[in-house]
């Protein structure tokens, strides 16, 4: 249950700040920039410690190999899908969701992974160690 709460809300912070409807982060500064200044900077900044701690929990537990390779994973399973004729990469609005999803596991995964290295391996991280 931990993991699928660190996913959506690595979800969420991705999904607020690019997807391809008009409701986002990105689209919303850039019509209300002049008018809501002050809001846009608040909210973007609010996004930015979002950002900063997911990435540090994610470099720090699984490195930038560690990230390659889930992205490496994502990749090959949309290979595969659409190899099998189950997946078509002609819609660009899916395609930007996929890639919201792979980021999303990305950062969902780094942040959980490790909870899942001390149930498999029961050592803790030096961070730990005040639990």
């Amino acid at each position: 249950m931990g993991f699928l709460v660190r996913w959506m809300f690595a979800f969420i912070l991705i999904a607020a700040t690019f997807n391809p409807t008009r409701w986002n982060f990105s689209r919303w500064v850039v019509d209300n920039f002049s008018t809501q200044l002050p809001l846009a900077i608040f909210l973007g900044l609010l996004l930015f410690i979002g950002y900063v701690v997911y990435l540090r929990a994610t470099l720090r537990s699984i490195g930038g190999f560690g990230m390659a390779l889930v992205l490496a994973v994502f990749a090959a399973l949309v290979w595969v899908l659409w190899d099998k004729g189950v997946l078509s990469l002609d819609n660009s609005d899916l395609n930007i969701w996929m890639g919201i999803l792979a980021l999303s596991l990305i950062l969902g995964i780094g942040l959980s992974w490790s909870f899942v290295r001390r149930a498999i391996s029961g050592q803790y991280d030096v961070d730990d160690a005040d639990e």
